[in-house]
């Protein structure tokens, strides 16, 4: 079946633009489930992670919470307790992640995927990004919400993505080199966007 990995900076659209790759793939699509499956694993329930986020959350903890707290595109709730380290948090998800590609295949939002998954010739890694401003225009356009609320978003949730890639995999997350396919989501419409990435996907041999 295949997976396709998909990097989205914030406003980007990539909690749109995911779900509908795989719909048209036939393919399950993974974000906010695959915190709960690592929460399962380490023994730490969701919902309890959720009440102690702000309070636990400190350092580089606060830049994995984000991930799972911050509005598109990662969406979910990391899961965060004082036991498990930061360490086994990554090893738990890469191993959903590689899971889900040695498996049935799905579409996998963020988590470093491309990173975790790397060169298999059964893999689509895109990369969705844009310019801060028409990114910043995009998110208000979406969601409806002051700009200047959207902009404290987009500047947090940029910095916490790319601190966890630089923490955990020393590299930058928006590098050419990671991805198949570096789209510019900003200057076309999500459905063309879909498009890109289904066709690319299918000439992969990807998808049902």
């Amino acid at each position: 079946m295949g997976i396709v990995t998909i990097s989205a900076s914030y406003g980007a659209g990539g909690a749109d633009v995911g779900p509908a790759v795989a719909e048209r793939l036939g393919l399950d699509f993974h974000d906010r489930a695959i915190p709960a499956q690592v929460a399962g694993r380490l023994g730490v329930p969701v919902a309890e992670a959720e009440a102690n986020d702000e309070r636990v959350a400190r350092g580089l903890w606060r830049i994995v919470a984000s991930l799972g707290t911050m509005p598109d595109p990662v969406g979910g709730v990391v899961p965060m307790t004082p036991q498990p380290d930061e360490r086994a948090f990554r090893q738990q998800t890469e191993r959903i992640v590689r899971e889900i590609a040695d498996g049935p295949g799905g579409v996998v939002l963020g988590r470093a995927a491309a990173l975790v998954v790397g060169d298999r010739p059964d893999a689509l890694h895109v990369r969705l990004d844009g310019s801060r401003e028409r990114r910043l225009e995009a998110a208000v356009a979406r969601t409806g919400r002051s700009r200047e609320e959207v902009r404290r978003d987009l500047e947090a949730n940029d910095a916490a993505r790319e601190g966890y890639v630089r923490h955990f995999y020393r590299c930058e997350p928006a590098a050419s080199r990671l991805y198949h396919l570096v789209v510019d989501s900003t200057a076309f419409g999500l459905d063309t966007v879909v498009d890109l990435v289904v066709d690319a996907a299918r000439a992969r041999g990807i998808g049902r």
